[in-house]
């Protein structure tokens, strides 16, 4: 269920992101499939560093707010990242 939690905000932190950045936005589609991988990376990464109850994983309020952030987060910085690739590759 964490894993689910971590995709989905993912997806919605990559298309976020690529509204709030134009120069960065690949399409809802790439938007959405970057901040699914950065999604679940972005949980991933918070539960081995051990941040506290944010990254437990558990089903408390704590768990699931820091899932919802490690995804948003993660999948925000993972369409950041390729959309400066492709906008390189563009030039």
């Amino acid at each position: 269920m964490e894993l689910l939690i971590g995709l989905i905000s993912g997806a919605v932190g990559g298309n976020v992101t690529g509204a709030a950045l134009k120069n960065l936005n690949q399409g809802t589609l790439i938007n959405s499939i970057a901040g699914i991988v950065g999604g679940g990376l972005g949980g991933s990464i918070l539960a081995q560093l051990g941040a506290g109850d944010l990254a437990s994983g558990g089903m408390d309020l704590g768990g699931i707010i820091g899932q919802v952030a490690g995804g948003g987060v993660g999948g925000g910085v993972v369409l950041a990242i390729v959309g400066a690739v492709r906008n390189m590759m563009a030039k």
